[in-house]
């Protein structure tokens, strides 16, 4: 079974060991020790795969405990009415999320349309002979 350094996680998900420390400060990674005094950490294929799936979820935007209950879900059988529950209660309140975001940033931009256009009227009247 393949085994990674920090280093190695870091560099092929392009995050800083301080973040990959992070997400195992909060239980989503677990890593073995090895080393004198067990300072190495050992990442397994298995924290590489939850480290990949924290950070679509940060992509997505869900919190990190909201990640946590999907990865945990994910290792876990998919077959229990309870999970898939769940789980699309986290789909459904993440993509009304996104949904209300969408609509925002949309009125933000007609807002600026609106501005740009006043300006060049503006600036078209004062540069006019």
């Amino acid at each position: 079974m393949p085994t990674y350094t920090i280093a190695e996680l870091a560099r092929e998900f392009d995050v800083t060991a301080r973040a990959i420390r992070f997400y195992e400060d909060q239980g989503l990674l677990s890593p073995s020790r090895e080393g004198v005094g067990g300072r190495s950490r050992v990442y397994t294929a298995r924290d590489r795969t939850r480290l990949k799936l924290t950070l679509r979820g940060k992509r997505m935007g869900l919190t990190l405990s909201e990640i946590k209950t999907i990865v945990d879900m994910y290792e876990s059988p998919k077959d229990t009415v309870a999970q898939m529950n769940r789980f699309l209660g986290a789909l459904a309140h993440q993509r009304e999320t996104l949904e209300q975001q969408r609509e925002d940033i949309e009125m933000a931009l007609a807002e600026i349309g609106a501005h740009e256009e006043e300006c060049k009227r503006l600036l078209a009247e004062a540069t006019a002979p």
